[in-house]
């Protein structure tokens, strides 16, 4: 097998992990940040986020689909695949929520190593 094909395929590779990265983190980051703007002690709103996880919700329960689930497992991939494209707009949209809270430094991390 060509090298430079092997490096360009872990290279794609490492980057749909950063992808699952920031699926885990807006899962982790949404509910204390839902907490915080509850309490009063996070402004402003990030309207964005409760948007892209409402939307998110909303697909994931919804019976209406891109791809039918009865198509047994492209429906269900097709799920994966757009709940977890949300996910990551939910995951952006907390940047400066994460900023505040002092966890942004694993995004820094794994900014770095999309780079290299």
């Amino acid at each position: 097998m060509n090298p430079l094909r092997l490096f360009s395929q872990f290279s794609r590779l490492k980057q749909r992990g950063g992808a699952l990265t920031r699926i885990g983190r807006a899962f982790r980051i949404f509910g204390p940040m839902t907490v915080d703007v509850a309490k009063g002690r996070y402004r402003p709103v990030p309207w964005s986020a409760f948007a892209w996880m409402a939307l998110a919700l909303v697909y994931l329960v919804s019976p209406f689909d891109l791809i039918p689930d009865f198509l047994m497992i492209i429906g269900v991939v097709d799920d994966i695949f757009i709940v977890g494209w949300l996910l990551t707009r939910v995951d952006r949209a907390l940047a400066d929520y994460r900023r505040w809270k002092g966890v942004e430094e694993d995004f820094e991390e794994e900014k770095s190593d999309v780079a290299e």
